[in-house]
């Protein structure tokens, strides 16, 4: 730098200062057109402390939208859930508009939110903040993975119905993760304005681990209550008695209020066959995803499934049912196996012939890592998430 002037080498020092506080901050390089985005999870706050895949949903939208370059915070942590068709709603609308009141008053002093953004609205869960906020502020509303359903229209749940239905039809863009939801909307609200994104994941910590398995190494990871949940282990345990003449183990990852009734299922399987690990961390369940060779879950009513994402980004095949929205989240015949819903033969013939079939297993194993790489990475949809606001906003900001 000898050639430069006093004044030069101070400009050179002030924007390589200003580089180290962008790096150093985790900004992403598309700083310009960045845009301040209210994201709001009517049924479960992004900080809630349940995991769910609900939660986990929120959060990687939020951090997609960061990616993009885009300013995102959780705008309320309001829970407007309607456990029962018959459930009381004074309290919970009074408190809707307090939340209301709130956050009008906010942005009358502060910058308002280029973009509002819901999370998961549907029949126990409508949004009852963000269209009104949107409408009398002139803010662009934005829903994602909304779902609609006729046969839920019957007591408390007909006017959240209503609400979630407004929002639909307010929204410059709703998008939807599965095809089973917009078709669901389509039906219901034709004019809509419609997007498509298929479920997606933070890849990167299922990468970190070069997959290792035993060749006889099954996991399953999912939560312990009742319900889909309860129907799906017990699927799983009816299947593996099929095959008990097999050599397996089962990992079982998870916990919840059903746990005696999930383990009393799989009390006809040999002693050692079944390993309980209960409630594991992120890391913990990446090392168990790399060293197993199988990913088994029904998956009876899900949605899609992030965990069977998170078992492909390690390289482990899934072998699930073919029912609601499993197929949105497993590629079959490339990065797994699906099997007619609720046939029971299928189902433990399809782990047997993993677990028979090494060459198969492995073809599965490398296009199931493939699969969530290419096609439902979090750098992919954040460019996509990018491109669907962008034109909802104008690309004003």
């Amino acid at each position: 730098m000898d050639g430069l002037s006093r004044q030069e080498r101070k400009l050179g020092e002030a924007l390589r200062f200003s580089l180290v506080r962008v790096l150093q901050e985790g900004c992403c390089l598309r700083l310009i057109g960045a845009m301040n985005i209210a994201f709001y999870a009517p049924l479960k706050s992004p900080h809630h402390p349940v995991p769910s895949g609900d939660r986990l949903m929120a959060r990687q939208l939020m951090a997609a939208l960061q990616l993009a370059g885009h300013r995102v915070a959780a705008a309320s942590e309001f829970r407007s859930f309607l456990p029962a068709s018959d459930s009381l709603t004074e309290e919970r609308d009074a408190q809707a508009q307090a939340e209301i009141d709130r956050l009008s008053e906010l942005w009358e002093t502060t910058d308002r939110p280029d973009l509002w953004v819901c999370y998961h609205p549907y029949y126990k869960a409508p949004d009852l903040i963000g269209p009104q906020l949107c409408r009398r502020f002139g803010i662009p509303y934005i829903t994602v993975e909304t779902s609609y359903s006729r046969r839920r229209n019957i007591g408390q749940w007909v006017e959240a119905q209503a609400r979630v239905l407004d929002g639909v039809r307010l929204a410059a863009a709703n998008i939807c993760l599965t095809a089973r939801d917009r078709a669901g909307l389509e039906q219901v609200a034709p004019d809509a304005r419609l997007a498509v994104i298929p479920p997606f994941i933070d890849a990167k910590p299922y990468l970190e681990r070069a997959p290792d398995p035993l060749p006889h190494r099954l996991i399953t990871v999912a939560m312990m209550r009742p319900g889909d949940k309860l129907s799906s282990y017990r699927a799983l345990a009816e299947s593996l008695r099929l095959i008990t003449h097999l050599p397996f183990t089962l990992d079982v990852v998870g916990d919840g209020p059903a746990r005696r009734e999930v383990e009393a299922l799989f009390a006809g399987i040999p002693e050692g066959r079944i390993v309980w690990h209960g409630q594991k961390s992120q890391n913990e369940i990446a090392e168990l995803l790399s060293q197993a060779a199988i990913y088994l879950w029904p998956g009876h009513g899900e949605a899609y499934g992030l965990a069977y994402l998170e078992a492909q980004a390690a390289g482990v095949p899934v072998v699930a049912q073919a029912v609601a929205g499993v197929p949105e989240a497993v590629a079959d015949g490339r990065s797994g196996l699906l099997t007619p819903p609720g046939d029971i033969a299928a189902y433990a013939g399809a782990i047997a012939l993993l677990l028979t079939d090494h060459d198969k297993r492995q073809r599965l194993a490398a296009g199931a890592r493939s699969f969530v790489t290419g096609e439902r990475s979090m750098d992919i949809m954040a460019e996509r998430l990018d491109g669907i606001v962008r034109a909802c906003t104008g690309d004003r900001a």
